[in-house]
């Protein structure tokens, strides 16, 4: 009978080792995986939010200043009446910068400001410094056939309109009715966990200004806002000559008339991801206009950008 030989100790030594060089290398391709799996999870939300963000503000602003069939300017004297302030009223820079216009001053329908101050308009106490706050005020789209006792509306004809709210509609020859609204978009920052989020807040009109928060991880907006200032007739008129940031704009600028008005705003949305990563350092710096913001820490962000066109601004009916 043969005798049986089983593996000597060094043969064992050398399966290990290669048992274990194969189980390393599987390790490393798993680990790289999960790694790229986790990249490529961040960045797609964080593209995601930042589209939506900047699709939120891009559609709001290209509707800006539409008051349904009404045309000209929308002021206190061409309204036949206005309801009093709204709850919560938040109310802008300016002599007539509230919900609705007022007869002292010109009526403002677009405006923005960098924030200096957490508490701003005297409706907000939470606002997120050195990002941007933007107020804009418009008719809804779509005409209505009714009203309810939750909203504001304007009803309208070619040359007179109404702002009123409560089932009863004032009467208006040859009419449409719109839902008013007043929007307001900033970043705020609110704790989830241990860990600090910031969240675009928006504003809205219904019978009170309220907010709600719409998207987390916008860490900051900016606007440069698109001047025209030739005067009507001459060869540059209707073409931007400069964007401005919103603390460089005048009153002028901002009250938007014949002479100096707001044909496009450029907008700048900064996208963060919500949880850090600890085995990445972020120390790029991102150009928000004339904004250069740099960073030093765990955090993934991307930078979008968009400019639209103010319709409204270069016409005088719809």
């Amino acid at each position: 009978m043969k005798n049986q030989r089983g593996y000597t100790l060094i043969e064992i030594f050398i399966s290990l080792a290669i048992g274990l060089a194969l189980f390393a290398g599987i390790l490393s391709v798993f680990v790289g995986m999960k790694t790229t799996t986790q990249e490529t999870a961040t960045y797609g939300e964080l593209q995601e939010n930042g589209r939506f963000a900047l699709s939120v503000l891009s559609d709001d602003l290209l509707r800006q200043n539409f008051w349904g069939d009404y045309t000209g300017t929308l002021d206190r004297s061409m309204l036949n009446a206005v309801p009093g302030a709204p709850g919560n009223e938040c109310i802008g820079a300016g002599l007539n910068n509230g919900t609705f216009p007022n007869a002292i001053g010109h009526f403002r329908t677009l405006w923005g400001q960098t924030v200096t101050n957490s508490s701003i308009m005297g409706c907000i106490d939470n606002a997120k410094i050195t990002s941007d706050i933007i107020q804009l005020k418009r008719a809804v789209s779509d005409p209505l056939t009714a009203s309810t006792s939750n909203n504001y509306y304007i009803i309208s004809n070619l040359s007179e309109a109404e702002i009123f709210t409560g089932t009863v509609i004032p009467t208006v020859a040859n009419s449409q009715i719109w839902e008013y609204q007043h929007h307001i978009y900033y970043v705020r920052e609110e704790a989830q966990g241990n860990n600090t989020v910031p969240v675009l807040m928006q504003g809205r009109l219904t019978t009170n200004m309220t907010f709600d928060p719409i998207i987390d991880g916008i860490e900051m907006i900016r606007f440069m806002y698109g001047i025209d200032t030739d005067a009507p007739g001459s060869a540059g008129y209707g073409v931007v000559n400069s964007f401005i940031p919103a603390n460089n704009m005048t009153l002028t600028q901002w009250d938007n008339g014949s002479n100096t008005r707001i044909l496009a705003v450029r907008i700048y949305v900064l996208a963060r991801s919500i949880l850090p990563d600890n085995k990445y350092t972020n120390t790029n710096t991102y150009n928000l206009g004339n904004l250069p913001v740099t960073f030093n820490d765990n955090y993934r962000r991307l930078l979008f950008n968009s400019t639209v066109t103010i319709y409204n601004a270069g016409v005088d009916s719809w």
